[in-house]
């Protein structure tokens, strides 16, 4: 076996999975403190993407638009917690899903209504080219952009984790996410911790955006990234920022690999499909994820 080309395989897949982690890891920050599944997750790194490079293409400068873009997916995050999430607090968790998807709906119409439906290409200054050094002394071709990309998803992953670890909120949003009455009872204000975990989830989409949006170009099809992430979150858990990172590198190296070396007996194309088998089969042997809880309960 080539070992040069095995190396650029996985390395290429853990940097995708990193990718993939920090879509995961908008689901995860709403569904540990308020117990939704996000659906529109995808539609607002959609919205951020797509408000980005139209701001840009009106000749704004690059940061000015990053800030404008930043301030409107914060606003779009405290929208939906303030009109969609609070009146159905105490609502059946299919009521809240189902809600998630009209969502969906609603925010790819708006993003379309004000600007526009057509594809655009991203840039964001680093060339998706192949490191030149690495590949003059090891052979080993490694895109710059997928190390930038990761370098990038990596420390949002590492800041938030430090985040949620460290500071009072992040503290408010553990115990919120542990027990909602017991986290009332010792006067957390449950409601603001809802606000800001979904302007968190809107500056999250808005970095997965700008990735996403780089490397495929802006378009309706950009919604469906979120899908990718669902294995994700079935192999490291839907309450672990951890569990997202890890679930993303599985996620990632596995389908590159089954699609280079499983690809040419089954006819190709595995590396669409392989996932969602891997995390079938996950469920069938831990249901709750790498890092998820054991829920017990009595019957």
């Amino acid at each position: 076996m080539n070992w040069q080309f095995f190396v650029e395989v996985l390395v290429s897949g853990l940097l995708a999975g990193i990718m993939y982690s920090l879509v995961a890891l908008g689901f995860v920050l709403i569904y540990k403190a308020s117990g939704v599944f996000n659906f529109a997750q995808g539609a607002m790194v959609f919205f951020a993407a797509l408000t980005f490079v139209s701001l840009v293409e009106r000749g704004m400068n690059f940061w000015i638009a990053v800030v404008v873009t930043l301030a409107v997916m914060v606003v779009v995050g405290i929208a939906i917690e303030r009109l969609v999430l609070r009146p159905l607090v105490n609502q059946p968790q299919i009521t809240l899903f189902m809600a998630t998807i009209g969502l969906t709906f609603v925010l790819e119409g708006l993003a379309q209504l004000l600007w526009g439906s057509q594809p655009h290409g991203l840039e964001l200054g680093i060339p998706d080219v192949p490191i030149q050094w690495l590949a003059d002394n090891a052979n080993i071709n490694i895109s710059q952009f997928d190390v930038f990309a990761g370098l990038i998803a990596g420390a949002l992953v590492a800041g938030l984790a430090v985040f949620f670890q460290t500071t009072r909120i992040g503290r408010a949003l553990r115990a919120v996410a542990d027990d909602h009455q017991a986290a009332l009872a010792v006067g957390i204000p449950l409601r603001q911790i809802w606000a800001i975990v979904w302007a968190v989830a809107g500056f999250v989409a808005l970095v997965a955006g700008l990735m996403w949006g780089a490397r495929n170009g802006v378009q309706f099809a950009l919604t469906f990234i979120a899908l990718k992430a669902l294995p994700v979150l079935i192999l490291g858990g839907f309450e672990s920022v951890a569990g997202a990172i890890v679930g993303g590198l599985i996620i990632g190296a596995s389908e590159k690999l089954a699609e280079v070396y499983l690809g040419p007996y089954v006819g190709g194309g595995i590396e669409s499909w392989f996932p969602y088998v891997l995390a079938l089969a996950f469920l069938l042997i831990r249901p709750e994820g790498l890092f998820g809880e054991r829920r017990i309960e009595r019957v």
